[in-house]
């Protein structure tokens, strides 16, 4: 439960002072001894604190999902394995997964979509990147628009889509090997464009730092590049952008 709601059932004695402050106990943080969780995130940044799976044991990031869970908020997890999924399932059967992506989330409540983001990708292989794009900004309330697989080895694809690509209050681009198709696009349109390097690529891409040199130092204006394979990083700015364009705060 948020602060908003929380103070909301204060006012109209749907919950009373006693039970609020025990909530409001927790706050700024819950300390789980291993884990500090910021619930008070949403307050401050307008999202909330997102789970990253990948290393933490599964009995950790049961016990993280579940304090979560307590609130009765949306929870997201990012790089989680199937197995790590099937852990938390087994206890929280409310949990979903993707394996594209490779986001477990669990969804009390749809939020209103917004806006719009287009999420495109050079090749097929950089799907699942986009795929962690998509659904971090789909989760955070933002619709996206998915176009794949309209790399330069082929740019008349591109062209074919971009009236409706343009037409989106941003743009994320996601690409390995060379990893020009942000410099492409942000040539073509007057809206924000954010880079993703994957690690897609041979041996001389070196995991993604090929595509990443080349969107750093890209002579088309208006990129932003996040991490290599940093598909969650580029959802939430891109909603961030989404937002501001539709003159909505997030709270």
């Amino acid at each position: 439960m948020d602060i908003q709601e929380l103070l909301r059932k204060v006012k109209s004695d749907e919950m009373d002072i006693a039970a609020a402050e025990n909530m409001l106990k927790k706050l700024p943080y819950e300390d789980l001894g291993f884990a500090k969780l910021d619930h008070h995130r949403k307050l401050r940044s307008g999202f909330g604190e997102v789970i990253y799976c990948s290393g933490k044991s599964d009995e950790h990031l049961l016990m993280i999902f579940q304090s979560f869970m307590e609130k009765g908020v949306n929870v997201l997890g990012t790089r989680a394995s199937m197995a790590q999924y099937k852990f938390v399932s087994a206890v929280i059967p409310e949990a979903e997964y993707d394996p594209m992506s490779r986001i477990i989330k669990i969804i009390h409540s749809e939020p209103e979509k917004i806006g719009c983001i287009a999420v495109c990708t050079g090749g097929t292989s950089d799907i699942p990147v986009a795929e962690e794009v998509a659904q971090t900004a789909e989760f955070f309330g933002s619709n996206v628009l998915r176009v794949f697989d309209v790399g330069v080895a082929g740019i008349h694809r591109l062209f074919s889509k971009m009236d409706v690509i343009s037409q989106a209050n941003c743009i994320v681009a996601v690409a390995g090997m060379e990893g020009a198709l942000p410099g492409v696009i942000a040539g073509m349109v007057d809206k924000p464009v954010i880079a993703v390097p994957t690690s897609v690529g041979y041996g001389s891409n070196f995991q993604g730092l090929s595509a990443l040199l080349t969107m750093l130092n890209s002579c088309a204006e208006g990129i932003s590049v996040v991490n290599i394979d940093n598909g969650f990083g580029a959802g939430y700015l891109g909603t961030q952008i989404n937002r501001l364009a539709e003159g909505y705060n997030g709270r």
